[in-house]
C-alpha cells in the first residue's frame, strides 16, 4: 500500500482535491477531521488536554473550542503543547485505518502535514497550490473572514512556497488547469 500525503495552505482547495481522489475510488483519511473527533472521543487525550489547559476546557464532557482556541492561537508554546498531545493519537488512528484498507493507494489529507512531521512514513506528498489572491477570495466566500484575519492565519502557517518545495508533487488549483487531468497524470507517475 502506498501512503500519500495531501497538504497545502489554507484556501488552496485541499478538501476539494481530496474529494476528487475519493470519487476516483481512492480512500482518503482527513487528519484534521480525525483530530477534532479524537479531542471529543478519546478519553486519554481528553484527560491530557484537561491537565494541560485546565478542567474547564471540557464542560460536561463537551470541549470548549472557543476557549481552547483563545489559548492556543495566541500562544505558540500552548499550540505546540496541544499538537504534541493530539498528533500521536491521530497518527495511530491513521495507521489503524490503513490496516483496515485493502487499497493499493491511500491519501492522508492534513493542513499541517510537514509541521507535525506527519509526512514521515509516507511514500510521497502532494501539495495543492493556488495564488494568494484566489485563496483569500475562497476563504472569504467560505467563512466571511476579513482579509486581515485571513492573512494573519496564513502567516501562522508554513509558507505555501516552502510546502511546495518539500512536496514530491504539486497540483495547481487555480481554475485554469484541469484538476482531473493533473490527478490522472500524477497517479500514473506514482505507479
Amino acid at each position: 500500500m502506498k501512503k500519500i500525503g495531501l497538504t497545502g495552505g489554507i484556501g488552496v482547495g485541499k478538501t476539494f482535491v481530496a474529494e476528487l481522489f475519493h470519487q476516483m475510488g481512492i480512500p482518503v483519511f482527513n487528519a484534521d477531521v480525525e483530530a477534532k473527533k479524537c479531542m471529543v472521543e478519546d478519553e486519554k487525550l481528553m484527560i491530557a488536554v484537561q491537565l494541560a489547559f485546565g478542567k474547564n476546557i471540557y464542560v460536561n464532557g463537551i470541549l470548549q473550542k472557543k476557549e481552547l482556541a483563545k489559548i492556543v492561537f495566541n500562544n505558540d508554546v500552548a499550540l505546540a503543547k496541544l499538537n504534541t498531545l493530539v498528533h500521536p493519537v491521530v497518527k495511530q488512528k491513521f495507521e489503524d485505518w490503513c490496516k483496515a484498507k485493502t487499497a493499493k493507494l491511500v491519501i492522508k489529507e492534513a493542513a499541517i502535514l510537514f509541521e507535525s512531521e506527519a509526512n514521515l512514513g509516507l511514500d510521497a506528498v502532494i501539495c495543492v497550490s493556488a495564488t494568494e489572491t484566489l485563496r483569500i477570495a475562497r476563504i472569504q466566500k467560505r467563512d466571511e473572514s476579513s482579509v486581515e484575519d485571513i492573512k494573519s492565519r496564513m502567516n501562522k502557517q508554513m509558507p505555501q512556497a516552502e510546502k511546495e518545495k518539500l512536496a514530491d508533487f504539486v497540483i495547481v488549483n487555480n481554475g485554469k488547469k484541469l484538476l482531473l487531468t493533473q490527478l490522472i497524470k500524477l497517479l500514473k507517475e506514482m505507479e
